[in-house]
């Protein structure tokens, strides 16, 4: 037992001792790099300090020198003026009486030497600092990168107008302007020209081209029949209102009567056309936006809309290409609802017996 606890406290002091080892080399080392890391900063700071120092020493050496030495030019001048030495031996006492002169004549300029050097000192403290702009323009071209955020910020404002925040076809492009009305003649001579139209009253007529219509604001137009066998925009936008709860009530901009409660063929314009507002024919907000909604009083599934309904639709899609104008495409199309639905929701609109090969004609 004693041999083992000596054998145990010898392990122990070794492993002690392997410990201190290893934490002094590691101390060693870490001072190391730390003295290393503090000569190479040392060493930059006297780099950078000579640099600044040669940058700014030089500058104002030498400017001063050439003007110094302008202004020692004016003093052989007189120098000059006097070598005129006609008769040294005769004019001694001249020379005498002439010392004086010159010696008062010297006397005068050194006031104006003394405002010299202010001149130079303040020369030399404008260019002494000049030299700092200078030495701070050297660290600029770093932040150069900065002025082009600032360039985007305020192209931000020019580009806002060109990287516009779009909503898709909401986007404004101006009004459509209305077409003319199409010419209303009717006479029995063989001469006359037929009838344009029959069904587009001027009230229609009226109330489509006051509408303010944005140009591709319209991108399709849907043909629906109201399932029921009479009814009327009135009676449609009660329903729609307050048994639906459609804020905007009538979900059609168009109706077309079968001649129960309104006149066969007869055209109603909706509140949704006259505001220029999205329908809510289709089951798509986004259809809703850009589609046109025409509404044909009927159940196409038990029979087959009127042949005044009909002719009437096609007078209003006429007009009403004419008054909303070209898409991308070209002209609006001209779409059944159960084809332009969606596919999660099918419809059988506007019936099974509705003549879908009217829509050849468009």
């Amino acid at each position: 037992m004693i041999a083992s606890r000596a054998l145990l406290r010898s392990v122990a002091v070794v492993r002690f001792r392997i410990w201190l080892a290893t934490a002094l080399a590691f101390g060693a080392l870490v001072s190391g790099l730390l003295r290393a890391q503090v000569n190479e900063e040392k060493r930059r700071d006297q780099s950078e300090e000579t640099e600044t120092r040669a940058a700014s020493t030089p500058k104002p050496k030498k400017s001063p020198t050439p003007k110094t030495k302008r202004r020692h030019t004016p003093t052989p001048k007189p120098k000059t003026a006097k070598k005129k030495p006609g008769e040294k031996k005769t004019s001694d006492k001249a020379k005498k009486s002439a010392k004086p002169k010159s010696a008062r004549k010297e006397e005068t300029p050194k006031p104006r030497k003394t405002p010299a050097p202010q001149v130079e000192e303040t020369r030399t403290a404008s260019e002494t600092a000049a030299p700092q702009p200078r030495a701070i323009a050297v660290p600029t071209p770093a932040p150069s990168p900065q002025p082009k955020p600032a360039r985007a910020v305020s192209a931000g404002g020019t580009q806002a107008q060109v990287v516009i925040e779009k909503s898709g076809i909401a986007e404004d492009q101006g009004f459509e302007p209305p077409p003319s009305p199409p010419p209303r003649r009717y006479g029995f001579w063989p001469w006359s020209r037929p009838v344009s139209y029959r069904y587009l009253t001027s009230s229609v007529v009226e109330a489509i081209r006051r509408a303010p219509v944005k140009r591709r604001r319209w991108q399709f137009i849907v043909v629906h029949n109201s399932g029921t066998r009479q009814g009327n925009a009135r009676v449609f936008d009660y329903y729609h209102k307050h048994v639906r709860r459609m804020q905007n009530g009538l979900a059609y901009h168009f109706v077309i009567g079968n001649g129960t409660s309104t006149g066969n063929g007869q055209i109603e314009v909706g509140d949704r056309w006259r505001r220029q507002i999205n329908g809510g024919h289709v089951h798509s907000d986004y259809l809703n936006n850009i589609s046109l909604g025409i509404c044909l009083v009927g159940d196409f599934n038990r029979e087959q809309p009127t042949r005044a309904q009909l002719d009437a639709c096609e007078e209003l899609i006429r007009y009403l290409r004419d008054r909303c104008g070209k898409t991308e495409r070209g002209t609006i199309p001209v779409k059944p609802h159960r084809e332009i639905n969606p596919p999660r929701w099918p419809t059988d609109c506007p019936g099974d017996d509705f003549p879908y090969s009217w829509f050849r004609r468009f």
